[in-house]
């Protein structure tokens, strides 16, 4: 079983369910699902970066992924309908465990000058997204054999019913979020 899920269930789902005042355990908020993104803008000119951005999922996530091709054209971005134009994974389960333990212990400290994560990034529904700029953060990416640097973007759904229940989730995980800080 992933380390942070029997934390969760052995620990963190009882303080939450005291904290947050719920009169059922089954009411505490929980991770759903996790959702990487990565966009594939350089397909366009290179034929090799699709296969590029494949591989770095495929070794990110430990899943392969799936590619997203254009709904519509788009005559400014010259992309028609139909071109692969991304790619995504969804982990659940013990994978979703695991993406999410490296994520806060491995990934966010290994960030080059990272200050902590906007508190404001929460959709309204209980589901957080956030954007990593440099993918060689992570510890199965050899930087030796980069090509280029490439950025995605992880959604990590709850099932909380708001934002501050999800908060409260994301904070007991020690996630990284800033700091409010008054100056005055």
């Amino acid at each position: 079983m992933a380390r942070l899920k029997e934390e969760y269930n052995k620990r963190i789902k009882n303080e939450l369910k005291n904290e947050l005042g719920y009169s059922n355990i089954m009411q505490v908020p929980t991770l759903s699902k996790i959702v990487i993104n990565v966009g594939a803008g350089a397909a366009l000119k290179e034929a090799e970066a699709m296969d590029d951005i494949i591989d770095l999922v495929t070794k990110i996530s430990g899943q392969k992924p799936v590619v997203n091709k254009a709904k519509k054209a788009v005559s400014s971005f010259k992309v028609r309908e139909g071109m692969e134009i991304g790619v995504s994974v969804i982990l659940r389960g013990d994978r979703m465990w695991e993406f999410f333990d490296k994520l806060i212990n491995i990934v966010f400290p290994r960030t080059k000058d990272f200050r902590g994560l906007n508190v404001s990034a929460f959709d309204g529904a209980g589901n957080y997204s956030l954007g990593i700029e440099d993918h060689t953060v992570f510890p199965e990416i050899d930087t030796n054999n980069v090509r280029k640097i490439r950025s995605l973007e992880v959604t990590i759904v709850t099932t909380a019913k708001d934002d501050n229940s999800a908060k409260a989730l994301l904070d007991k995980f020690g996630f990284p979020f800033k700091k409010n800080v008054n100056r005055s």
